[in-house]
């Protein structure tokens, strides 16, 4: 028996694309080719194609909730972003679904499929450490639902992305640690292929560079953890030619280098210094406390809910914005004074 309703899955499949091709050729995406549209568009018409309506109108028949992906709530930087997420979204009448996709990107594609299931109104979403390809985000505005990433972003999607200035924070820090008299500067990064971990690597050694001070790849190690980082130091502190500083890429795995310095010890901030990434009440609860840069994540979650709010109402149809949110170097006990 023949098919009576030809889907874009059966374009697709003549065509030997994938069906989200199809889907935004047909929508005229801005990342799809002119060529692609116009063979999408005349292999439609040949299959006599129309667009399922009773579908259509499913998924936009909307409700007022947003969806909120993040990787973790233990740190303070994400639960910040959350508070600042919740007092826009409450202000302006929508509700939350929070899911934590424990840094798995296995889970983070089931969110997605329940998230766009759920016909949520808009997600915002940072990447799990784990997350190197994007489909499942690409298949959240395949289904007309507003996306808006924030700290962890993925620049191969056309949409809305709110980033703290990573590049900046991580080059003002370095630099304090060199201009209280810092050479051998180990740093300690999240996986290299997140978009934060290059641009602080990037604020790491262009701090070395424009001090003058030779570039040692051995000193940067991939640890982001707080554990990481006890069962690390100790290794790194062995070495002949030991660093006499750290800068971490957040406040836990810095607290972790606290630790195993004083426990080998180390007077800190004579011996070694330290340098974290995030703020917030790990960074006091520290002995010293921790010298850090102020991420100001509530303000992150505040500005990337506005600009969500703004695409759910069509206020902002059709344009992107990259926002940077300015950092702040917090200097306390665990550097010296200039």
């Amino acid at each position: 028996m023949a098919k009576t309703q030809i889907t874009i899955i059966d374009i697709a499949k003549k065509l030997n694309i994938s069906p989200s091709t199809v889907s935004r050729a047909l929508k005229n995406h801005p990342d799809i080719s002119k060529k692609t549209v116009e063979l999408v568009k005349e292999c439609a018409a040949e299959m006599h194609y129309k667009p399922n309506e009773m579908a259509l109108n499913l998924r936009m028949k909307r409700n007022n909730t947003i969806g909120v992906i993040v990787p973790e709530v233990v740190h303070y930087f994400f639960s910040s972003i959350v508070s600042g997420i919740e007092e826009v979204t409450f202000s302006e009448g929508f509700n939350l679904i929070l899911c934590k996709s424990d840094e798995s990107y296995q889970k983070e594609l089931k969110i997605t499929g329940s998230l766009i299931s759920a016909r949520v109104a808009g997600v915002l979403t940072s990447l799990s450490k784990e997350t190197n390809t994007y489909d499942h985000f690409q298949q959240i505005l395949d289904n007309d639902i507003p996306l808006v990433f924030y700290d962890r972003i993925c620049i191969g999607i056309r949409t809305d992305r709110v980033v703290v200035d990573d590049y900046a924070g991580a080059m003002q820090a370095v630099e304090h640690l060199i201009e209280t008299g810092c050479r051998r500067i180990a740093f300690y990064s999240s996986p290299l292929h997140l978009e934060i971990s290059k641009n602080r690597k990037n604020g790491y050694l262009d701090a070395l560079r424009k001090h003058n001070i030779a570039v040692d790849e051995s000193l940067i190690y991939v640890c982001d953890t707080r554990d990481a980082a006890m069962k690390l130091t100790p290794e790194v502190l062995s070495r002949e030619d030991r660093p006499d500083s750290f800068f971490a890429i957040n406040d836990h795995t810095a607290s972790g280098i606290l630790y195993s310095v004083k426990k080998a010890g180390f007077n800190v901030p004579d011996d070694i210094s330290i340098c974290g990434f995030s703020g917030g009440d790990l960074a006091l609860a520290c002995d010293p406390m921790l010298t850090t840069v102020e991420q100001h994540g509530y303000e992150v979650g505040k500005t990337a809910a506005k600009l969500l709010i703004d695409k759910i109402k069509g206020i902002t149809h059709g344009q992107y914005t990259n926002r940077i949110i300015k950092t702040k170097l917090i200097v306390r006990g665990t550097t010296k004074n200039v």
